[in-house]
């Protein structure tokens, strides 16, 4: 994947499978598999929207908009496209999407040691809800966060 390959940002296909099951299982905790994204792929209240440059996709965003909330399941960056902006840039188009269909509040939840990703939403404006405690199965606690547009 090349740096100059523009980066652009569309809905997820039945053709995206595979690389959002890659990217979920290496840099995530694996937890939506291929067959689950196939799944949210005919939700009408999910919403994977994806970042690709050239052919590759660099990363995804995973969503589902339920009355006036959209809850933010799953952001994930291939990891030759972190800290470039392609979070920021997939996260600002997903944002501006779900206000055009009627959203007034964004949450999420985030592993508290999981810096880069709170900082990014903080930029966006969420601000911390609450704490999970010992929420993952690893023992961490889970940060919530919510913006309301």
């Amino acid at each position: 994947m090349a740096s100059s390959d523009a980066l652009s940002i569309r809905p997820a296909t039945t053709r995206d499978l595979d690389a959002l099951a890659r990217i979920e299982s290496e840099h995530l905790s694996g937890t939506w598999t291929r067959d689950a994204l196939a799944d949210e792929l005919g939700k009408s209240f999910a919403r994977i929207r994806v970042a690709t440059a050239g052919e590759s996709v660099c990363a995804f965003v995973h969503g589902w908009l339920v009355a006036d909330e959209l809850h933010v399941l799953n952001v994930a960056t291939h990891g030759e496209w972190r800290r470039r902006g392609v979070a920021r840039a997939l996260l600002e188009a997903f944002f501006v999407e779900a206000r055009g269909s009627g959203s007034v509040k964004a949450l999420l939840e985030v592993r508290a040691s999981n810096g880069p990703a709170i900082a990014l939403y903080r930029s966006f404006g969420f601000i911390d809800d609450a704490v999970r405690t010992r929420y993952y199965s690893n023992g961490e606690d889970a940060l919530l966060m919510s913006v309301t547009w």
